[in-house]
């Protein structure tokens, strides 16, 4: 993910109404702008403009169907951003809690399991 791309993923998420709209598209995906708009006190045409930096943002993606359009939240990005920061992380204290666990067990901890990954 280019940083560019990240900046606008970040500022989209800044902003409470945008994230109360990810919240209404996670639960009803496919949903329409009006249904959405029915959830806010402000105008539709500010609606409108959190769901375009939430597009801009690549975190919802939208499809005209007739006079509508559907609107579904993309979590693609969110992910990305949480591989790039948490993966060395998340490996270290798997591999931490796996030792931790062969111990209370009393079990051997195997010799993979040992010599690899994160120290303890």
């Amino acid at each position: 993910m280019k940083s560019d791309e990240m900046d606008a993923v970040f500022a989209a998420l800044a902003s409470e109404p945008r994230r109360r709209i990810l919240d209404i598209l996670k639960k009803e995906p496919g949903c329409n702008v009006s249904r959405v708009c029915g959830f806010f006190d402000i105008g539709r045409i500010a609606v409108m403009k959190h769901l375009a930096a939430l597009e801009s943002a690549n975190l919802v993606v939208s499809e005209k169907a007739g006079r509508e359009r559907r609107l579904w939240f993309n979590p693609v990005p969110i992910h990305m951003i949480y591989d790039r920061w948490t993966t060395e992380f998340s490996d270290y204290w798997a591999g931490r809690l796996a030792r931790m666990k062969y111990r209370l067990e009393n079990a051997p901890v195997p010799l993979a399991r040992a010599k690899g990954g994160a120290r303890g």
